[in-house]
């Protein structure tokens, strides 16, 4: 029970001193003797809100203090004793208050530091309070069933209740998180299979990016090589300096014949330089024909498909594009 009152500075209150005895006790008095004053200092007391119009004018602060005798095995003791309070219910339970008058306040549980917190959860524990007004909460649905569970004395069956409850929220929670975290997996699942198929279709080999790229490269300038190739035959000639060199090794030919028959000998200087002519032009049909067949065969080389190039750049850029959609070399 609540067995003193000490209030210091509060409003109009500079000292009061209430002890109070077991039993009913009445506080009276007209309106305005100070009574709802009383009251929010024991408010203050057990963890009401702190304000700096509660402070009386001139004072530094505002301070109440309410004792309680309790019995050893009151909820309050194991309440505090969870928190990590040192105390010994022989000595009481002392709940204290101050108020600055800026407004700050300090809470004190047998003068040892507290939080606000916890004067406010030792309040519902100590007392209740009630008003002229408290049938009006008998109306409000959110209390009907805390009452009729009271009435019905089922506190150990709803509280089965909401702990089998909160088992099967935390049951679906854990279900919706599996489901999730499986249909992520089947997805992430998907777009690996996905990646694997378009590399199993690129199908890359080794080598083949700098195979690609030098094709491409010849390919690209194999245009303008043909062009040049084509024009070296043109300067050759083509076929008719290969028919010229052979008919003017065939007319050499017949002027050693013609000269020897003749009777010019094969020392004579003139039929000495037929000779030596002869000898040139056949080197030089030899040459020719061989320069020729050079010129051909290159020009042969060069004979690509016609949409050779556009898919060997279309290949190197899909490979390309995979190495820089994976982040990998091709």
């Amino acid at each position: 029970m609540l067995a003193a009152l000490g209030i210091r500075d509060v409003v109009l209150i500079k000292a009061l001193d209430l002890a109070l005895a077991p039993g009913l006790t009445v506080l009276t008095g007209e309106t305005g003797a100070g009574k709802s004053i009383v009251l929010d200092a024991l408010g203050l007391a057990l963890g009401g809100k702190a304000e700096a119009g509660q402070v009386r004018q001139g004072a530094s602060q505002a301070a109440v203090t309410a004792q309680f005798d309790l019995p050893a095995g009151h909820l309050a003791f194991t309440y505090l004793a969870e928190k990590g309070f040192e105390l010994d219910p022989e000595d009481g339970l002392v709940l204290r208050r101050t108020v600055a008058a800026d407004g700050r306040s300090r809470a004190f549980v047998n003068d040892q530091a507290a939080s606000i917190g916890v004067l406010r959860d030792l309040g519902a524990l100590l007392l209740e309070v009630h008003g002229q007004h408290d049938t009006v909460g008998l109306l409000d649905e959110r209390t009907h069933r805390a009452l009729l569970d009271a009435y019905g004395a089922t506190a150990a069956v709803a509280k089965a209740c909401a702990e089998a409850w909160s088992e099967l929220r935390r049951a679906r929670d854990r279900a919706a998180e599996l489901e999730g975290a499986a249909a992520a997996a089947a997805a992430e699942t998907e777009a690996f299979t996905a990646r694997l198929a378009e590399l199993d279709r690129l199908d890359p080999a080794v080598g083949e990016e700098a195979e690609l790229a030098e094709t491409r490269a010849v390919l690209g300038a194999a245009e303008k090589t043909l062009a040049d190739v084509a024009g070296a035959r043109e300067q050759l000639g083509g076929d008719e300096l290969v028919s010229r060199l052979a008919g003017a090794h065939r007319s050499l030919v017949r002027a050693q014949e013609r000269a020897r028959q003749a009777g010019v000998g094969a020392e004579h200087p003139a039929l000495q330089r037929v000779v030596l002519a002869a000898e040139a032009t056949d080197r030089a049909l030899v040459e020719a024909a061989e320069a020729l067949a050079a010129v051909d065969a290159a020009v042969e080389a060069f004979d690509f498909e016609p949409d050779q190039l556009e898919r060997a750049e279309e290949r190197l850029f899909a490979l390309r594009a995979a190495a820089r959609k994976y982040r990998v070399t091709v």
